[in-house]
C-alpha cells in the first residue's frame, strides 16, 4: 500500500470529505503511475478519483467495529516517533 494512504476509519472525529478525498487521490497516482496526468487524460483521471472516494466513503460509513476510536493527535504523535526512529542519523 502507498505510504501517504492513511487509515481513515474509527477515528473521533471521522474522515473528512478531504482525507477520503486525497486518499482516493494517492490511490489513483499510485495505481496510474503518474501524479498529473497528460490533458488527454485528465478527465479520467478526475473521474477515477471522484469514483474511488464515493466508494470509499461508502465504505467507512458502512464499517463497524467494537474497538473504541483512536484519536488523530495520538496517532499522529506515534507516527512521528516511528519517523525520528527510522530516520535518526
Amino acid at each position: 500500500m502507498c505510504r501517504n494512504i492513511r487509515t481513515l476509519h474509527n477515528f473521533d472525529p471521522s474522515a473528512t470529505e478531504d482525507e477520503v478525498r486525497a486518499a482516493a487521490l494517492q490511490y489513483v497516482r499510485k495505481i496510474s503511475g503518474s501524479t498529473k496526468p497528460s490533458q488527454a487524460n485528465a478527465a479520467a483521471f478526475e473521474r477515477a478519483v471522484d469514483v474511488i472516494a464515493e466508494a470509499s466513503a461508502e465504505l467507512l460509513s458502512q464499517l463497524v467495529t467494537s474497538a473504541p476510536p483512536k484519536d488523530r493527535e495520538v496517532e499522529a504523535a506515534k507516527a512521528k516517533a516511528r519517523s525520528a526512529t527510522r530516520y535518526a542519523a
